[in-house]
């Protein structure tokens, strides 16, 4: 004797859901004024595509955002033979932060909605880059200096000039410059 299964209790679904496919967590370059367009595949409650489904994006009107072009803070597309519908074009404002994406479409008169996440965000420069270069700077400075006094001095290899003038807390100091290799420090 067979098993019988029984349905679940309550009416069918009937209604569409929208799966989020690319763009929900992604950052915006404002500087660069390049966004990640969101792309959305639309499917039955079984999980079969919906095809010809016209599926809305819209944007928020103030605050961090962006743009779809010419079409606004919101954007009309139909879905294709998969399902998938996305919302080409997609630009930053010029407001930092997190901002939502509302979706909606319908399927057989019934509604659906979704919503994706983005941040509009400047890029991040790197301080020590510029540090970085002045200190190889001075260091080659030192180094070329040092090489230049070291040929130009006329006698033992061993031994060391030094120029008075320099003052240090009111007192005379000596500098002296040795052959060989470069360290940067308080003077001695």
């Amino acid at each position: 004797m067979a098993q019988q299964q029984t349905a679940p209790a309550g009416p069918p679904q009937s209604g569409a859901a929208i799966q989020i496919v690319e763009g929900d967590g992604a950052i915006n370059s404002i500087r660069l004024h390049r966004a990640h367009d969101p792309v959305v595949r639309v499917v039955t409650p079984d999980g079969k595509p919906v095809a010809g489904a016209a599926t809305t994006f819209l944007l928020p009107a103030t605050g961090p955002s962006g743009s779809f072009g010419d079409s606004g803070l919101s954007l009309t597309v139909t879905t294709d033979a998969r399902g998938i519908a996305a919302a080409r074009g997609l630009r930053p404002n010029g407001v930092a932060g997190q901002f939502r994406i509302r979706v909606t479409t319908s399927w057989r008169g019934s509604p659906a909605v979704a919503t994706l996440s983005q941040t509009n965000a400047e890029p991040v420069t790197h301080a020590s880059h510029t540090k970085t270069i002045v200190i190889l700077v001075v260091v080659a400075g030192a180094v070329a200096g040092g090489a230049a006094a070291a040929m130009g001095h006329s006698g033992s290899s061993s031994s060391a000039s030094s120029s008075p003038g320099a003052t240090v807390g009111g007192t005379a100091a000596a500098g002296t410059i040795v052959s060989g290799t470069p360290s940067i420090g308080p003077p001695h």
